[in-house]
């Protein structure tokens, strides 16, 4: 069964989010609060506290009647776009750009940028920036008789502006960044582990093939009865009665595989569940390959490649069949691959002769969804999740593993090494 796709979408978890709206709220009622009655500043203490009443009636409605566990991408925005606002008034009230706590102006929007798509962010970026500048020009005085006591140069006071427009930029940049890589990784893994969840279902399908055997039983039977009447009808017919010996020899094969499969259900097969040198699991792969290639795969070895046998993996596989699998891709005509070994490490080296990786993502190989500026043949792009699932798996098998250009050819070149006794041991 094929499971729908998940489609991209950009959220956070709504009692994360409560939690830390409930925590600025009670810092701004303790700092205001505090500062009217301890410290005894003068200011508009009353539409300071209703601006955070506001806050408060917010995060209520997200309790008690936003009823969905996750906050969706415009419903985020609405309620960062409520915390924006409501700091950006109570600074109003308050000293405007020179008091203190103007830096909390920052926090929604980069709270944000992790987790929601660019063009929220970048809306709540522009109207953060936008409170700065117009909280630089217009603002009440601090409160006194603090603001009685301050006096800066210009060049300090507009400074202060700037700082933060920078920080606002600088930290929703690398969040954004961030963010991306970390859901591309994320998503990445998931089919990675999709991919490896489907061989393991390969492999545990002998139990289920018996009991289908049973039931193949009877239309076999009836289709070598059908088979037996249309030759005596077709008789002297040389081309329909090639035909239905083909169909009667295929339909035997079939009965021979079912009994086979009933008699013993949890039949080995040599590749999948057997021990077999690393010289063995690439032959095995080289030769699937050939079967839907056209392409010439050239395979050295030393002697000492086949004497020692290392437990069957399904990671390994996969990992090795990805890399050769992309060298049959982008290769012209030709895929070279040369294994040797020692008494200490064992050596896989992959090429082709094609073009080699584009210099813009040469060092970004074993990242997902890679893609080349460069590239002019569109049906070649996307090398770069298989890349990342072949490095994954084979690095979790103990593998060091180094693509670059060849030296040698114009080609792509793989290095998968192993140090014997990890290998050996897996």
């Amino acid at each position: 069964m094929k499971f729908f796709e998940t489609s991209e979408y950009h959220s956070f978890k709504k009692s994360t989010y409560i939690t830390l709206r409930w925590i600025g709220i009670t810092g701004q009622f303790i700092a205001v609060n505090s500062v009217y009655f301890f410290l005894n500043f003068n200011f508009d203490f009353f539409s300071s506290n209703l601006v955070i009443l506001l806050g408060i009636i917010s995060n209520l409605y997200l309790i008690f009647v936003y009823k969905k566990t996750q906050l969706s991408d415009r419903s985020a925005f609405l309620f960062l776009l409520i915390d924006i606002l409501q700091l950006g008034i109570l600074l109003f009230l308050s000293g405007g750009i020179v008091n203190p706590f103007i830096i909390f102006i920052l926090i929604p929007s980069v709270f944000s940028s992790s987790n929601l798509s660019f063009k929220t962010n970048t809306l709540l970026v522009i109207l953060t920036a936008t409170i700065i500048i117009l909280l630089t020009f217009y603002s009440k005085d601090l409160p006194s008789p603090l603001s009685d006591h301050f006096h800066v140069s210009p060049y300090y006071y507009y400074s202060i502006p700037v700082a933060l427009l920078i920080a606002l930029v600088f930290f929703n940049y690398f969040a954004m960044t961030f963010g991306t890589q970390s859901r591309q990784r994320k998503e990445a893994l998931a089919k990675m582990e999709e991919v490896m969840a489907k061989e393991h279902e390969l492999l545990s399908l002998g139990g289920q093939a018996a009991a289908a055997a049973h039931s193949l039983g009877t239309p076999l039977s009836t289709i070598t009865i059908i088979a037996s009447d249309l030759t005596k009808q077709f008789k002297g017919k040389k081309d329909v009665e090639k035909d239905i010996e083909l169909l009667a020899s295929q339909v035997n094969r079939c009965n021979k595989i079912l009994k086979r499969l009933t008699l013993n259900p949890v039949e080995e097969d040599e590749f999948i569940d057997k021990d077999i040198s690393i010289r063995d699991y690439i032959s095995e792969i080289i030769s699937s390959f050939k079967e839907i290639s056209n392409k010439e795969f050239i395979f050295n070895f030393d002697q000492d490649s086949n004497s020692k046998k290392i437990t069957k993996s399904i990671e390994l596989v996969y990992g090795l069949r990805n890399f050769i699998g992309n060298a049959n891709k982008f290769s012209e005509s030709t895929i070279f691959i040369n294994l040797k070994s020692d008494s200490e490490i064992t050596e896989i080296t992959i090429e082709d002769d094609g073009k080699g990786y584009p210099k813009d993502i040469l060092s970004k190989i074993g990242e997902p969804y890679l893609k080349s500026n460069y590239s002019k043949d569109k049906s070649k792009d996307g090398l770069g999740l298989g890349l990342f699932i072949g490095k994954i798996l084979l690095e979790k098998n103990f593998a060091i593993v180094n693509c670059r250009n060849s030296k040698t050819r114009n080609g792509a070149e793989v290095i998968v090494k192993w140090k014997n006794r990890d290998l050996f041991n897996i």
